[in-house]
């Protein structure tokens, strides 16, 4: 499946999290990054979808992406 870049203002939009938290998320090898200074941009494909309850109108996040073997969370 062929990447879908955006910019970490719109992944941190589509996972409901802090742009922070996709920075820190690349940085701990979970998520690539394509390009390089301001031109980085982060796959979709690789990252969690928010989801909104119906009822409620609650945000539910998902999962974080897994680390890779040997790797530690910042």
């Amino acid at each position: 499946m062929p990447p879908i870049l955006v910019t970490a203002t719109d992944a941190a939009h589509y996972t409901g999290r802090p742009v922070g938290t996709i920075w820190r998320w690349a940085s701990e090898g979970r998520i690539r990054r394509y390009g390089s200074g301001k031109n980085v941009r982060y796959d979709l494909n690789e990252l969690p979808q928010k989801t909104i309850h119906e009822a409620t109108g609650e945000v539910i996040l998902g999962d974080p992406p897994p680390l890779p073997e040997g790797r530690r969370a910042a």
